[in-house]
């Protein structure tokens, strides 16, 4: 796997594919820079080698229109500051005026493109397009694990005009290199803990991980899928009443390959789905009508972090609760509290998918894991074992 460090940028222009698709209030200023962060190391080495940067990203989804919300104009100064030198912003991705700019590039100068998504072509994966951005750098680097599951013209496409000089970028290789731990060369015991509300949106996950992990937890709404399949009473629980028969394949195959699962013993539920709800514990196979499973109980936090705590690679993928509403946000905090002990005993801990991000941001447990993915899509990806476009394109000579 070649990374930024096989090359030496020295005298070169590196065309740098970045993910700074970042969050904006309504005054267009950045709110969360950690995408931006996350790159620095990346373009960091190339400037240090006395090479020249050229970055191009996409913002939002301004639908191959050009639109001032979507300009990347108004990121520049948080990029600027990040990095540390005056980035300079041309109103273009492709052209003659993209071209000049690039070419003006003295080593050390970083440039910042125009969103690629003002071109309805980046999403296309139009090959002509790539062949216009490919002018703009001497070496391609993908550091967009973000987007690396979309075979975009930026992302895939654009690979193969570099034929040699190709690489990943150090986010990229970091993000390949937490997944590769846990689905490969991960020390065992290996626990996946996966939440979230649909069996049926984790169904690819689990059934490829099923062939690696020695325990899966099963936290949030889909618990309820699985607790009714095997007889249990969910009272008003959220619940896939198309998956009973699926879920019990899983245990099934679980069973089979000798994976222990572990499903919420007890639930803190509620009388409606409200933060002011009344609340109580019952056994999660007991909930009354008129009830809902909104956390787990105190039994399960104990039987979950014992497992967790006793594991040498572990995979969060998804609360155990509704977090938002700080009522049941318990066993979430409680399941992080476990992974970030583990974590500080030695295991290999990766947090990946959108909610489970945004709750370890949240509630200051990034230090307490040892990896947390930038990319949702893409991470979920390739935990259902899927070949990535962005990652073929490097990969593949």
């Amino acid at each position: 796997m070649k990374t930024v460090n096989d090359f030496n940028f020295n005298g070169k222009k590196a065309l740098i594919r970045v993910d700074f698709n970042v969050p904006q209030d309504e005054n267009l200023n950045v709110t969360d820079n950690t995408r931006i962060v996350s790159a620095k190391p990346t373009i960091d080495k190339i400037v240090k080698d006395g090479g020249s940067v050229v970055l191009m990203t996409h913002l939002g989804r301004p639908k191959g229109q050009v639109s001032d919300k979507f300009s990347l104009k108004h990121v520049v100064d948080e990029v600027s500051k990040v990095l540390g030198v005056s980035v300079k912003f041309v109103d273009e991705c492709v052209g003659e005026k993209a071209e000049a700019a690039s070419g003006d590039l003295k080593p050390g100068e970083v440039l910042l493109l125009e969103n690629l998504r003002f071109h309805s072509e980046e999403e296309k994966g139009d090959v002509e397009f790539a062949r216009q951005l490919s002018k703009l750098g001497d070496i391609y680097v993908n550091d967009a694990f973000g987007t690396a599951h979309r075979a975009h013209a930026s992302t895939a496409v654009i690979a193969q005009y570099f034929p040699s000089n190709k690489c990943f970028g150090l986010l990229m290789a970091k993000e390949l290199d937490a997944i590769q731990k846990v689905l490969k060369t991960g020390e065992k015991p290996v626990t996946a803990i996966l939440g979230g509300s649909k069996v049926s949106s984790k169904i690819t996950i689990i059934e490829n991980i099923l062939s690696v992990v020695d325990n899966l937890i099963i936290g949030g709404g889909m618990t309820y899928t699985f607790v009714k399949a095997k007889g249990g009473k969910i009272g008003n629980s959220i619940c896939e009443n198309d998956k009973l028969d699926l879920a019990l394949d899983i245990l099934k195959k679980a069973d089979e390959k000798n994976v222990k699962v572990y499903i919420p013993e007890d639930s803190l539920i509620a009388d409606g789905f409200s933060n002011d709800a009344k609340t109580q514990i019952v056994k999660t196979k007991d909930i009354p009508d008129g009830w809902e499973g909104l956390d787990v109980g105190t039994e399960t936090i104990k039987i979950f972090s014992d497992v967790i705590l006793q594991s040498k690679t572990i995979l969060w993928n998804g609360p155990l609760g509704v977090f938002e509403m700080p009522n049941f946000a318990g066993g979430t905090k409680a399941i992080g509290d476990a992974i970030g002990d583990a974590t500080k005993n030695g295991a290999f801990s990766l947090v990946g998918g959108g909610d489970s991000v945004a709750f370890v941001k949240q509630n200051n447990y990034t230090d307490k894991v040892s990896y947390v993915s930038t990319g949702g899509g893409a991470m979920l990806e390739s935990l259902e074992g899927r070949e990535l476009p962005g990652v073929a394109a490097i990969l593949n000579d």
